[in-house]
C-alpha cells in the first residue's frame, strides 16, 4: 500500500485489519468502521502530524453498487517536510473484522469504434439537452503477471507531480487530488482540459496557448470547477478559486488546473468531505445524475474502483485523497491488469480527438508495465 507526492507520502506493508463496503453510504460506512477501530486501539503518537498515528488506506468505487476496500497496514513508513516516522499498528479487536471478499496488448474494451460512436451518441445527446457534459472512460486489459513495486517505482519517478498510490491491486499515478484535509485547511486540485505534451518545448507550448483559449476545454473544465466549489461549500467557507485556469504539464499530457482553497467551518472527516464530493464533474458530469445514468446504461464497463477517491486518513480526520486516474486494476488471479481512462465529453466534442485523448491518458501505465 502506498501514497507517495515529490517524494513526501506513507507507505505500509502487512495488514492489521480490513473491511469492504458499498452502497450509497459507503462512505459513512467507512468512517463507522475506523472510528470503532480507533477507539479500540491504544494510541502512542509522539509525532502529532497528519499521517502518524493510526492510518488507513482506502480505494473507493465509483458506483455504489461496487465494492470498495479499507485497508489498515501493519507497519507504515512516513515521511513529510523533511520528517520521517514509522508506526506499527496492534490493535485489540472488539469483534470480527470482515475481509474482502504485463503481457500482451488486447482489444481494449469498448474498443476504439464503439468509443467512437458512445462519444458520437453522448454529443447527440447534449445538443438534445439531455445533459451538458458526461465523462466516457474506455478499458485495454493486459495480460501476464504484475511487476507492482517496479511499476510503481517508473511512475513515482517520471510523475512526481502526481500521487502514486497503490491500495488492493489498484495501481497508479494520479494527478488530481480529489482533497486534502489539514487542520481547518481543506484543498481540491480540479483538473478538466487536456492535450499532449510533446518532446518539443516549443511545440508543447502551442498545444497549451490553444487549449487555454478553446471555448471546448474552459466550458469542459468550468463545469468541474463549479461541482467541487458547491460540494465544498455545505462544509466549508472562505472559498478560493481562481478566476483563470493554470496550466499543469506532466510527462506526456498537459491540464488545464485549478486548485480551490478552503476553511472548514466544522470538524468533517477528509472521508466524509471525499463523499460530499464523489463524483465529481471531471469524472462523471453535469447534471450528476444523468450523466451518471448515461454512463451506467452505455458505457459497456465496469469502472469498479476506477475514478472513484484513493487515499489515505487517520484518527483525526485529516488526509487526502485523489481520484483514481491513470490507473489499472489488477485481476484476483494476478494474471491480468485493467487500464482505464476517460475524457470529458461536451457540445463540440470530436470522437477521434476524445479517442486520441483516451490514448494519451493511457500512456503513463502502459509505458510504466513495458518490460522493455
Amino acid at each position: 500500500m502506498s501514497w507517495v507526492h515529490e517524494g513526501d507520502g506513507l507507505v505500509g506493508w502487512d495488514v492489521a485489519a480490513t473491511t469492504t463496503v458499498r452502497g450509497p453510504e459507503r462512505f459513512a460506512r467507512a468512517q463507522r468502521w475506523w472510528a470503532r477501530f480507533c477507539e479500540a486501539a491504544h494510541i502512542d503518537d509522539e509525532v502529532m502530524a497528519p499521517g502518524t498515528g493510526p492510518v488507513a488506506f482506502a480505494s473507493f468505487s465509483f458506483d455504489a453498487d461496487d465494492e470498495s476496500v479499507i485497508t489498515v497496514p501493519g507497519t507504515i513508513v512516513g515521511r513529510r517536510d523533511g520528517k520521517a516516522w514509522i508506526t506499527t499498528i496492534t490493535p485489540h479487536r472488539p469483534d470480527p473484522l470482515p475481509t474482502p471478499h504485463g503481457g500482451r496488448l488486447h482489444e481494449p474494451h469498448p474498443d476504439g469504434e464503439h468509443y467512437r460512436r458512445l462519444v458520437a451518441h453522448a454529443v447527440d445527446e447534449i445538443a438534445a439537452g439531455v445533459f451538458d457534459k458526461v465523462v466516457l472512460a474506455r478499458g485495454v486489459r493486459l495480460t501476464g503477471e504484475v511487476d507492482v513495486h517496479r511499476t510503481l517505482h517508473r511512475l513515482a519517478d517520471k510523475y512526481s507531480d502526481c500521487w502514486t498510490f497503490s491500495v488492493h491491486g489498484l495501481i497508479g499515478a494520479t494527478p488530481e487530488l480529489l482533497v486534502r484535509r489539514t487542520g481547518e485547511q481543506v484543498m481540491s486540485r480540479v483538473l478538466a482540459g487536456t492535450v499532449p505534451r510533446m518532446p518539443d518545448d516549443h511545440e508543447s507550448g502551442q498545444l497549451a496557448t490553444a487549449m487555454v483559449a478553446s471555448d471546448k476545454a474552459r466550458e469542459e473544465h468550468a463545469y468541474a470547477v463549479t461541482s467541487v466549489a458547491q460540494a465544498l461549500g455545505t462544509h466549508c467557507t472562505d472559498l478560493d478559486v481562481p478566476d483563470e485556469p493554470s496550466v499543469l504539464r506532466l510527462a506526456n499530457v498537459q491540464h488545464l488546473a485549478t486548485d480551490v482553497h478552503a476553511m472548514l467551518v466544522d470538524e468533517t472527516s477528509v472521508v466524509a468531505i471525499a463523499a460530499a464530493l464523489h463524483p465529481t464533474a471531471a469524472v462523471c458530469g453535469t447534471p450528476t445524475e444523468r450523466a451518471m445514468q448515461y454512463i451506467l446504461s452505455r458505457e459497456e464497463l465496469d469502472r469498479g474502483r476506477y475514478a472513484g477517491p484513493v487515499g489515505w486518513f487517520d484518527a483525526n480526520g485529516d488526509g487526502e485523497f485523489g481520484i483514481a486516474l491513470r490507473c489499472g486494476q489488477i485481476a484476483d488471479d494476478h494474471t491480468s491488469i485493467e487500464l482505464l481512462a476517460g475524457c470529458g465529453i461536451v457540445a463540440g466534442s470530436d470522437p477521434d480527438s476524445e479517442f486520441e485523448e483516451s490514448e494519451s491518458k493511457l500512456a503513463a501505465m502502459r509505458w510504466a508495465l513495458d518490460d522493455d
